[in-house]
């Protein structure tokens, strides 16, 4: 090898180092896959939801539990109930917040505020009798689910399904809410808003002692659902308007 031809191969290796730094780098110094980036795992967070969970009482240190169209997380909640998860995961997602005997659901369709109440519960009993199943079919089915991945990135078919849970509590309870937007509005417990709305609702027996929809609640809303079965043709949105959702209504 001439001294010319050591030259361009010393070039070539050293251009070749650089490059592979660079790429470690961005990967967060961790071994990427293939050769046009880093593995999803070290990908930058692009979904970052947060909300309170609450009775009436905060439902402090209570576990969070966020599961995506793909990809998860998880948090703890504060002392006032607020939790904050931020991962890379496609929408939408099931939300789950247990603390001692008490589990809620609640879901998201975007990124920002979502939160967790015997309200949003009582939004998911709706909706999955929307879809002709259960709340417990709807977790145990929304991973390889499309239909119902669809149903939940689709804002307005949860707006409407919201909707429906606030006339029907104004209805069987004699309640009406101060809060209609009890999915994404953000508040504080003890505050006017959303959570003086819970604890009206469980003076009014909608709530039970251990902060879930009472059962007549439940039977109500699964009622309410399946006389207004959404159509197949509804179009996904995911934090925007779409086409084709049905309004949701009381019994």
């Amino acid at each position: 090898m001439n001294l010319n031809d050591a030259r361009v191969v010393r070039t070539a290796l050293a251009t070749l180092c650089l490059a592979s730094l660079a790429t470690l780098v961005a990967c967060g110094g961790n071994a990427c896959i293939g050769f046009d980036g880093c593995s999803a795992a070290n990908a930058a967070p692009n979904v970052a939801i947060s909300g309170t969970a609450a009775t009436g009482n905060a439902l402090a240190s209570a576990a969070v539990s966020v599961s995506c169209a793909q990809g998860s997380g998880s948090a703890l909640s504060d002392g006032g109930g607020h939790y904050s998860v931020t991962l890379n995961a496609t929408l939408p997602c099931i939300l789950t917040v247990t603390s001692g005997g008490t589990t809620l659901h609640s879901l998201a369709f975007a990124s920002g505020t979502f939160n967790t109440t015997p309200e949003t519960e009582l939004m998911l009993v709706y909706l999955a009798s929307q879809l002709g199943t259960t709340v417990s079919g709807l977790i145990a089915g929304f991973p390889g689910n499309l239909r119902f991945q669809q149903v939940l990135a689709n804002q307005n078919d949860v707006l409407a399904a919201q909707s429906a849970v606030v006339a029907n509590l104004q209805q069987g309870y004699a309640v009406t809410l101060t809060a209609p937007l009890f999915l994404t509005t953000p508040f504080v417990v003890g505050q006017a808003g959303v959570d003086s709305d819970l604890t009206a609702l469980a003076k009014a027996g909608a709530i039970d002692a251990n902060g879930m929809p009472d059962p007549a609640a439940v039977s109500m809303l699964s009622a309410a659902g399946l006389t207004h079965p959404l159509s197949t043709t509804s179009t996904p949105t995911s934090g925007g308007g779409g086409t084709g959702a049905t309004t949701g209504g009381m019994m």
